[in-house]
């Protein structure tokens, strides 16, 4: 079978929990599909190639390091970019970056294992388009989830409750 017969084919649960037993790696990537170890997390990716959004995960992680959001979080902040106007945009920024990667050395940037080598690898392409736009659409895309905001201490809006005045604004002890 092809890769793009396979493409059209859904999982099983039993195949998804199988991969994930015999890989050892932080994704468990199928046709069409991606998921993190242990499958806390799954989601469909239909524009573009799996190994592509795995790397536009990892980079996201790059770019706003913080150890206490999960995978989940990340992979809804990079999912817009799995759409038919994106893709060829995307596809091609990630091409660029495992051949940055290939060129220090490495299969691809996912297999690239130090986050100051991967660091360096996005340094020396953020004045592209490419980095730009994933970027600018992380700020929104990984800030704005309501669900992310309470591991930041953020309690969400103020101004419809009556804004901060009386809502802990001064409640700050460590200045």
């Amino acid at each position: 079978m092809t890769e793009t017969t396979h493409h059209n084919r859904a999982l099983t649960r039993r195949q998804l929990l199988a991969r994930s037993a015999a890989l050892s790696a932080a994704f468990v990537i199928g046709p069409g599909f991606l998921a993190g170890s242990g499958a806390a997390w799954a989601m469909e990716v239909a524009h573009l190639k799996p190994q592509t959004m795995a790397t536009l995960l990892q980079m996201a992680r790059d770019i706003y390091p913080h150890d206490h959001v999960g995978d989940a979080f990340y992979a809804a902040a990079v999912k817009p970019y799995d759409s038919a106007d994106k893709a060829a945009m995307v596809e091609a920024g990630v091409a660029a970056l495992d051949a940055a990667a290939r060129g220090k050395g490495h299969a691809g940037y996912l297999a690239v294992g130090w986050e100051r080598d991967r660091v360096d690898l996005l340094r020396a392409m953020e004045d592209g388009v490419f980095f730009q736009t994933v970027r600018g659409g992380l700020v929104t895309g990984l800030y704005n989830q309501k669900a992310v905001w309470p591991l930041f201490g953020y309690e969400g809006e103020s101004y419809s409750k009556g804004g901060y005045i009386d809502r802990g604004f001064d409640d700050i002890n460590w200045i």
